[in-house]
């Protein structure tokens, strides 16, 4: 039978999927844990005047749909008027059918403004006038939108040399929501210039007040920030990787390598390749001390035209999926933790597919049965966060290891109307479970799958991550 565009069973093939979701998904609350989220924004409760503000601003998964679609640059980060880039964005919606910026956006519609009507040309100004209406009003703030999806926690992502003020505000203030900081030491890894790396080794050294002048002082620095993070609240760390680093090396060589780029030179692949891995190593043996999880994002390309990066810096939409070989290093770099017993809960996120077994078996190899689900791989991940790829990631996650110990979705998103997302996620989930009951491949036992739906969807991430320890 022929289903009205995205329904109330939208995803859902059938009744038991539909029970899934709506009795066990549905009501749970959302620990988004990964996102990129501007902290100052909720701290201020920001209200946003247009919804081109709220919807497209920072988006870069829109922007690089309507760059395909022939859309002038000036009416996506340009100076055009908001109206005109939603007019642009509502001639590009058409375009997107099968991506899954359709419904996402038609579900940010339909979740915070009630909007059903099919965005294009035709309806542009009617909903643009209505969302700009709306968003006036009390309740569609940023700390607004967030209640309205239910969501519980938000980890941001946060360089070790911000202040976190805007944390430590929000903490004071004492609201019902957890906005909680993720340590990401990027930063330190960026040794393919020189000249910008020491800026921000400076940088550093003034945060965590003290020299930094040989890598045990840089290890020492970004300890000292670890430490100021855990204090506010910290419970994560996150690193954007190319590839894994998994190069074993002296301390001789640490120095030498530091000490060349510390004083301006350049220095070979192979230096930077043992200088990555060795702080990597740092790293996560300051999450294992804490408890914290480590959360490795691996794979993609980024900034792949020069000529746009230029104009527009990173995070414009200009990144693509890598290719690289990830599971020998990945498997070295995840040895030196626990050769030691210093490797921390662990997600794995891959941005290519053909990476998902891989990564699926590699948790198995680490697993030590001190935390249910210690080694995670990741849910699918920015090109991957649509339905094919989530579905596939799953997949894998069942055939090869424990898909009931899952903490599920994430938004990794700049748009405080990004979490019907995780609706998104988990029709798709319960629709996979509620085929396999029909099917007779897993026992129509209600209660139980049910329940492992709760904890995919919450209850896992909130016993994983020590939110409310």
């Amino acid at each position: 039978m022929k289903k009205e565009f995205m329904c109330k069973d939208f995803v859902l093939e059938n009744e038991t999927a539909s029970e899934l979701y709506h009795k066990y998904a549905a009501p749970q609350p959302i620990i988004d844990y990964h996102n990129h989220l501007p902290p100052e924004d909720i701290a201020n409760d920001k209200v946003y005047k247009t919804i081109t503000e709220v919807a497209l601003g920072g988006d870069h998964y829109k922007w690089r749909a309507m760059r395909i679609n022939g859309i002038d640059e000036r009416l996506i980060t340009g100076d055009a008027s908001d109206k005109e880039k939603w007019d642009a964005w509502a001639a590009t919606m058409p375009h997107t059918l099968r991506n899954p910026l359709f419904h996402w956006q038609h579900l940010e519609l339909q979740r915070y403004f009630g909007i059903t009507d099919v965005l294009s040309p035709k309806t542009a100004d009617a909903i643009y006038e209505k969302c700009n209406e709306m968003l006036a009003q009390p309740g569609f703030s940023a700390r607004g939108l967030l209640a309205k999806m239910k969501v519980e926690v938000v980890c941001t992502t946060d360089d070790p040399a911000d202040n976190l003020e805007h944390h430590i505000a929000i903490k004071k203030e004492g609201i019902d929501l957890k906005v909680l900081p993720t340590f990401r030491p990027d930063k330190t890894l960026a040794l393919d210039d020189s000249k910008l790396w020491n800026e921000y080794v400076d940088r550093l050294a003034a945060t965590a007040e003290q020299d930094i002048n040989s890598f045990d002082e840089l290890i020492s620095a970004v300890q000292k920030r670890h430490d100021f993070f855990h204090e506010v609240g910290c419970r994560l760390s996150d690193h954007g990787l190319p590839e894994p680093y998994g190069e074993s090396s002296t301390q001789e060589e640490l120095n030498v390598a530091f000490d060349k780029i510390r004083s301006g030179k350049e220095i070979l692949e192979c230096e930077k390749l043992k200088l990555r891995t060795a702080l990597m190593v740092r790293f996560g043996r300051m999450n294992a001390a804490k408890g914290w999880t480590m959360q490795l994002h691996m794979g993609p390309i980024r900034n792949n035209s020069t000529r746009m990066f230029n104009k527009l810096g990173p995070d414009a939409g200009f990144d693509s999926i890598g290719d690289r070989l990830i599971a020998e290093p990945l498997s070295r770099f995840l040895n030196m933790l626990d050769i030691t017993a210093e490797l921390p809960k662990t997600i794995l996120y891959n941005i290519n597919p053909s990476d998902n077994e891989t990564l699926a078996t590699m948790c198995g190899n680490f697993s030590d049965g001190s935390t249910a689900g210690k080694v995670q791989f990741g849910s699918g991940w920015w090109f991957l966060d649509q339905k094919d790829g989530m579905e596939k990631q799953m997949t894998a996650l069942s055939n090869l290891g424990l898909i009931s110990r899952f903490v599920g979705m994430l938004t990794d998103s700049r748009s405080f109307l990004s979490f019907p997302r995780h609706e998104y996620f988990r029709r798709i989930l319960c629709n996979l479970f509620g085929k396999d009951m029909e099917n007779g491949e897993i026992p129509y036992d209600m209660e139980m799958v049910g329940g492992i739906i709760e904890d995919i969807c919450y209850n896992n991430a909130k016993k994983f991550f020590g939110f409310y320890d």
